[in-house]
């Protein structure tokens, strides 16, 4: 499936999927009320590069974006945030996804990715952990979970 980066124009898109998995309260640690306009300033703002996967008909099934996650002397250690609709879930996309923005992230001259909270119950745990991210650390009961009560939030890492 094509990945590229993503334009204004895909949001209207990506929203449908970004407001549902967010809204469910399981995986990010957004508000779930979070409006669409705040949504797009979180999602597609400037300072990231963002990219979408287009199924065959040219719907957009996933995206992600890339960012610097610190400023000034560790501005070359990234963040990243991935979403694919849960529709197509299953079907290989956030590895393919994933893949793609740490081969732009290594092209960008970034040493590392961190991600600042995984909600340890997540399935993309095993996905990272899988592509050689390693938890560094574990905030024990930080996250109010919808089904599983309050849960760890990990901070994992991968040098590029």
């Amino acid at each position: 499936m094509p990945i590229r980066e993503a334009t204004s124009d895909d949001w209207p898109r990506i929203w449908p999927f970004w407001h549902r998995i967010v809204a469910a309260g399981e995986t990010y640690t957004w508000d779930p009320g979070t409006s669409e306009e705040d949504a797009r300033a979180l999602w597609m703002n400037p300072a990231k590069q963002v990219y979408v996967v287009e199924d065959d008909s040219g719907a957009v099934v996933a995206s992600a974006y890339l960012t610097p996650n610190y400023g000034g002397p560790a501005a070359r250690i990234a963040n990243a945030g991935f979403m694919v609709d849960p529709d197509r879930a299953g079907r290989g996309l956030g590895r393919v996804l994933a893949e793609h923005v740490l081969t732009e992230a290594r092209a960008a001259g970034y040493r590392g990715m961190v991600f600042n909270a995984v909600v340890e119950t997540n399935p993309a745990v095993r996905l990272w952990t899988s592509l050689g991210f390693e938890i560094l650390g574990t905030v024990p009961e930080a996250y109010e979970h919808p089904r599983h009560g309050r849960v760890g939030l990990h901070i994992m890492y991968r040098a590029l």
